[in-house]
């Protein structure tokens, strides 16, 4: 195992290299600029969509606009907001959560293009039923000799979005939280059998909602989603109005770190940008292409509209409940004297403002991040192996998608991370070229819609 975390660490670091960078930081730089900020002028016109209000049963597609940003943020809104933003503060300090904001403001841009892609370049699959994602975007887009690409991402997202770091945060917070401090598991031995315990637990229930595709999966996640946001949201506001005075200072740190570097050993400004990008990506997925998948199946027969949509989850995702988790662990200090990572340092931070009821809070926030986002990432594995050998093989992903549960449940969070990092690296190029190189076409389309808009009005 220990040989098997070096690697994947190995590996994500090399993946994270600068040339990345510069494709996300670069690509959503000139997504927003090259949208004269047309798009970002309609935020209300989105919640109209959201709501339903333009809404069409014959329109192509399989869930609900709701359903589409709840399954996707089902698959965002998860233990990287919670475990994700203590890994960053923990690896690069405070500055990080700043870069994950640069990363989450880029990453609306993003996703408007991208997933306007996903739906204005929907094809069938081998069943006949319409599909998007970034793999049909680049062959129905880019075209057939730009195939290489659209396998790359698909042979990537059978790995990207396993449920690994979600069930291995949710076995890290229980153990943590309930079973050692209740004397109820001790020694390395009992912990694993617990772990591995819990893990079949929650691959039982996961098989259960996922064996009725992404229709289940949209429903489930339209009743989970609002709810769990609440519930955390509710909780962080509790904590951070008895620490509302110091909130302006920890803003203040964290902008000042992110160019100073100076909570990270050797005061590396680089490796603070490097790890708020990986974090950022990692909870939010502008730009690697998971979300494109899921916004590719919305029902309607106006590309943009859905990109609108999208964009509004990085807004929900990394500006609201990631930045409510950093300042709650900013404003409790445990990040200065605890060497916890992940989210046992979120636990620690909740203990310390919420003594007692904190951490129980928390590990029922987890247990529901953890499971929805667990129900949606199936459906992208499931999406990509059809596509490299048939949809009507695609089934077979949950038996692989199931096992990965009890595997996360057992593993190390090091070697967790560095196999998600390292794919969704992977993931981004094929989703980044294809949405860069068709922008002339997603630009051409919007200024359509925008128009025809303001005609209706």
């Amino acid at each position: 195992m220990r040989q098997f975390e070096r690697i994947m660490v190995a590996f994500a670091d090399l993946a994270w290299g600068p040339w990345l960078l510069v494709l996300l930081l670069g690509g959503g730089a000139y997504f927003f600029v090259y949208s004269r900020f047309l798009p970002f002028r309609h935020f209300s016109h989105a919640f109209d969509i959201l709501r339903g209000k333009y809404d069409n049963p014959d329109d192509r597609g399989e869930i609900t606009h709701f359903q589409a940003l709840s399954s996707a943020l089902a698959g965002t809104i998860g233990l990287g907001n919670i475990g994700g933003v203590a890994v960053a503060i923990h690896t690069g300090g405070p500055g990080a959560v700043f870069w994950m904001w640069v990363g989450a403001a880029l990453g609306i841009a993003t996703k408007f293009f991208t997933c306007t892609l996903a739906v204005m370049y929907r094809g069938p699959d081998s069943r006949g039923e319409v599909q998007g994602g970034p793999m049909y975007t680049v062959m129905n887009g880019l075209g057939t000799r730009w195939k290489p690409l659209a396998v790359l991402f698909s042979l990537c997202a059978l790995f990207g979005p396993l449920p690994l770091f979600q069930m291995n945060q949710l076995a890290q917070v229980v153990r943590d939280v309930v079973l050692i401090p209740n004397g109820w598991a001790t020694g390395a031995d009992a912990l694993w059998r617990v772990n591995f315990a819990l893990g079949a637990a929650v691959a039982a229930v996961v098989a259960v909602v996922t064996i009725g595709g992404i229709q289940r999966i949209g429903t489930v996640a339209a009743r989970i989603v609002p709810a769990m946001v609440v519930l955390y949201i509710a909780a962080a506001g509790c904590i951070l109005a008895s620490h509302f005075a110091e909130i302006p200072s920890y803003l203040a740190l964290i902008v000042t770190d992110a160019f100073s570097g100076e909570a990270v050993a050797g005061g590396a400004l680089g490796s603070v940008i490097v790890t708020g990008i990986r974090r950022s990506a990692f909870s939010n997925e502008a730009g690697i292409g998971t979300e494109a998948m899921a916004h590719g199946a919305a029902k309607t027969n106006e590309p943009v509209r859905e990109g609108l949509v999208a964009m509004l989850g990085p807004l929900i995702d990394t500006l609201i409940v990631c930045t409510a988790t950093a300042m709650i662990i900013l404003s409790s200090d445990v990040w200065r004297i605890s060497d916890a990572n992940g989210v046992t340092l979120t636990a620690q931070a909740f203990e310390e403002s919420l003594p007692g009821v904190g951490p129980y809070i928390l590990v029922l926030c987890v247990l529901c991040f953890a499971l929805s986002t667990m129900f949606s990432l199936t459906y992208y594995g499931e999406k990509a192996l059809g596509f490299l050998i048939g949809a009507e093989w695609k089934h077979l992903y949950r038996h692989f998608y199931v096992a990965a549960i009890v595997f996360g449940a057992v593993t190390t969070i090091d070697a967790v991370i560095g196999l998600i990092d390292g794919m969704y690296a992977l993931m981004a190029i094929p989703t980044m070229t294809s949405g860069l190189l068709l922008s002339p076409q997603t630009m051409a389309a919007a200024r359509r819609y925008f128009a025809k808009l303001e005609q209706s009005r």
